[in-house]
């Protein structure tokens, strides 16, 4: 009997329709045709069908038994290391063929891999990239590579093979004409019109594949959603960077996630990655753009819900994981107004950090100098000495070449005071904090101190963005962290970008020939969860209310942030629960509110509905589970379940400590 990748090859190329050219000259190559070229570079829109086209080269080089290395563009690392790791065996294996899929994702690897990469590949190897974005005019044009490089702008399908691939779908002949109207020559919209129902043809006349057109169709394709839950996965698959079955599950906590995931996988515009499932970007676009549309209300609650999960992987993920987290938490926001004022997304001066390296210090140094002035760069060496861990430098991926530096200090209170009189910057930090709300012993300060890129000196670029998350996940992971500061030069034009996000506290200190704006958030005011929903709305940070400053929404997570750090005897007494009305008369308010806390949790299981509240609450955070999922193991519970009684219970007891928040404890 056939094995399964047999019989999915064979119904591959039964399937395929034209791309004849291409998969001549590829089997020229395969075939080690002297003249046939090492390197493939398939371009064209999305839905052109170069995906589709790579499936097939991919089938044919391993009947030919050549060893297979596939990569998906989506998710190459930034740093080319890395991909040299993945890609090893082309360089070390003879007859490996390398494929790169969606490569306009990682299009900043282009002039890397054709100068200093592929050359060094194995004898007899070959290497096939597909992307929506044609190679730069330099490689075409480079009489080096124009024996060896085959580039090919995929065109759509004619008439005559779109015909053929419906009716090698089996679409019946009386509905062909009308599909034919609708989909043009666009394979991807072929293939989804072909996998429509016959009853969604008896509308009027499509005449070409608009995106009205086409978010129709995906109506179509879906048909009646099953479920609700059904309904709610769709929201999760359209918002969600991938999303995966634990995903799902960690989103929906009363749904059983196996089933949806299953049913999201078998949808026609669905790709199955490493990192879980990925519709296809025409697909996302219009299915995002029908669910906003249609239940707008549910299209941000979902997108709340997925900050908080991936804020939660921030807090608990493995250190490995926490940047692709990252990423994915800050692609819900990319339309967001405070984003666009602070996010370039641009890929065209694409770099990638690393921890900086003794040998690296002299090339630090000359920047400073060279953008900020002497007096900077001493403090550059300064701090590089104090905390030489705090500093990335950020290579061009091109390149290698260094390009910038940044440093983000974390400094515990009581401030030093060698550091207050060697740096203005952070004297002015800590002034800031002694003026408005003080840092107390087992609490600390973040600072970005340096954002030093002398060829986009402190304006957005990629170097921005990729501080700017790497900040915003310490700040999310540090424990007893009270306030965070960014520093610009330029304080004028960063007051405008960061309004709403980070508060201008008007210091301008001054170090050598210039003056520096400092800007804040306390961190314990205004938790990292809240801050970043803010985002999403694109409003500014709320002032604060209640009794102790404190809005009802950060008094909530101060209460969730209390019981993660229960085990933790330093971290509780950092946190912000500590500072709130509830803890304000409290002889021992440490001990004290642990005390509270517990007596509030036991409380809850008076109320018959609230017992399985009270005992996932328990099993979560009081008893020494090392992790949820253990906690619903303890109780013999399916962890969607306890993940539901959990949730409860943190309403509940939220609720009830609110009370005691207003009105004191009687």
């Amino acid at each position: 009997m056939a094995s399964v990748r047999d019989r999915l090859s064979s119904a591959r190329v039964q399937a395929f329709i034209g791309r004849d050219e291409e998969l001549g000259r590829f089997a020229q190559a395969l075939a080690g045709d002297p003249q046939a070229p090492f390197a493939f570079y398939l371009s064209g829109p999305g839905g052109i069908g170069k995906s589709t086209l790579l499936r097939r080269l991919a089938d044919r080089a391993r009947t030919a038994g050549r060893p297979l290395l596939e990569l998906d563009g989506r998710f190459v690392s930034r740093d080319p290391a890395d991909f040299e790791r993945a890609a090893a065996p082309f360089l070390d294996a003879p007859g490996t063929v390398l494929f790169i899929d969606s490569f306009e994702h990682c299009q900043w690897l282009e002039s890397w891999l054709w100068q200093r990469f592929l050359p060094r590949a194995a004898d007899d190897t070959l290497v096939v990239l597909a992307g929506r974005l044609a190679p730069r005019p330099q490689w075409t044009a480079d009489p080096a590579w124009a024996g060896l490089l085959y580039v090919r702008e995929l065109e759509p399908f004619t008439e005559e093979q779109a015909r053929s691939l419906l009716t090698t779908a089996r679409v019946v002949p009386q509905l062909r004409e009308r599909v034919l109207r609708f989909a043009g020559g666009n394979p991807l919209a072929l293939s989804l019109a072909a996998a429509a129902r016959a009853s969604d043809w008896n509308r009027e006349e499509v005449w070409a594949p608009s995106a009205d057109v086409l978010r129709t169709l995906l109506s179509g394709l879906i048909g009646e959603v099953p479920t609700a839950a059904h309904r709610r996965a769709l929201e999760v698959a359209a918002q969600a960077y991938s999303t995966s079955e634990e995903l799902l599950a960690s989103v929906l906590p009363d749904e059983d996630a196996h089933p949806l995931f299953a049913w999201l996988r078998d949808l026609p515009f669905m790709e199955s990655t490493h990192r879980g499932l990925h519709p296809h970007d025409a697909a996302r676009e219009t299915l995002a753009a029908d669910l906003r549309w249609r239940a707008p209300n549910a299209f941000v609650a979902m997108r709340q819900r997925l900050a908080e999960e991936y804020l939660r992987l921030l807090r608990e993920a493995p250190e490995e994981r926490v940047w692709t987290v990252t990423d994915e938490l800050f692609y819900l926001f990319r339309e967001g107004e405070i984003v666009a004022r602070l996010r370039t997304w641009s890929r065209e001066d694409e770099v990638h950090d690393r921890p900086l390296h003794p040998d690296d210090l002299d090339v630090v140094l000359r920047m400073a100098a060279e953008t900020e002035g002497r007096a900077s760069a001493e403090l550059v060496r300064y701090w590089a000495r104090r905390q030489p861990q705090a500093f990335s430098v950020y290579r061009l991926v091109s390149t290698g070449r260094i390009v910038a530096f940044t440093a983000r200090l974390a400094l515990p209170a009581p401030a030093d005071p060698e550091d207050l009189a060697t740096d203005p910057v952070v004297a002015a930090a800590w002034a800031y904090t002694d003026a408005t709300a003080p840092v107390r012993p087992g609490e600390h300060i973040g600072v970005s101190r340096f954002t030093v890129y002398p060829e986009r000196y402190q304006v957005p670029s990629r170097v921005i963005d990729l501080s700017s998350s790497r900040a915003q996940a310490e700040s999310a992971r540090a424990r007893g962290r009270a306030y965070g500061f960014a520093v610009w030069r330029d304080a004028e034009a960063w007051a405008a970008r960061v309004k709403g996000s980070l508060t201008d506290t008007g210091a301008r200190p001054r170090v050598g020939a210039h003056t520096y704006g400092v800007f804040g958030v306390d961190w314990r005011r205004v938790p990292v969860e809240t801050w970043l929903r803010h985002f999403i709305s694109a409003t500014a940070v709320p002032a604060q209310a209640g009794p102790a400053g404190v809005s009802r929404t950060a008094f909530d997570q101060a209460v969730r942030e209390a019981l993660a750090h229960w085990r933790d005897p330093a971290a509780f007494a950092a946190c912000a629960l500590v500072r709130t009305r509830l803890a304000a008369d409290l002889d021992d308010p440490v001990e004290e509110l642990r005390d509270l806390l517990r007596r509030a949790v036991d409380d809850l299981g008076r109320d018959p509905r609230g017992v399985r509240a009270r005992e996932a609450l328990t099993a979560g955070y009081l008893s020494g589970a090392p992790t949820q999922e253990a906690a619903a193991r303890r109780l013999g519970l399916p962890y969607g379940t306890y993940r539901r009684h959990l949730r409860q219970g943190l309403d509940l007891l939220c609720a009830a400590l609110w009370q005691q928040e207003l009105h004191g404890p009687h």
